[in-house]
């Protein structure tokens, strides 16, 4: 009798192992699968997040060429303002200058004239 419990406690024992195996073996293939579908899952998530990155880069390098172009235009802007004030203000002095030169070749006719009338008076008197 002995024989026949500890045959019967030998092939439940075998029968249970395999069964867990079994178990095990699609327990395991299971979550391979759900492993090899999150890295799935978890490398597109990554490429999506590497492509919205070199978009944002790449509207960033846009948004900065167009800022770089408004500071150029602004700086050309300021440019010829400056050299078309200098231009009027060299022209104003010039004008200046020529009404200065007027006053004074003027006056110093004027002075001439004045020198030699005094002096055709003095000889009158003499």
């Amino acid at each position: 009798m002995k024989k026949v419990v500890l045959s019967l406690a030998l092939v439940a024992f075998l029968g249970l192992s395999l069964n867990s195996c079994r178990e095990t073996k699609e327990n395991t293939e299971d979550k391979i699968e759900e492993t090899a579908k999150d890295a799935g899952d978890a490398m597109e998530d990554a490429g999506d997040a590497v492509k919205d990155a070199a978009d944002e880069a790449g509207d960033a390098v846009k948004d900065a060429a167009d800022d770089v172009k408004e500071g150029a235009e602004d700086m050309a802007k300021d440019v010829k303002d400056a050299a078309n004030d200098a231009v009027d203000n060299v022209k104003e002095g010039a004008k200046d200058m020529a009404d200065d030169a007027k006053d004074a070749a003027n006056e110093a006719a004027d002075d001439v004239k004045k020198a030699g009338k005094d002096a055709m008076d003095k000889m009158k008197d003499n």
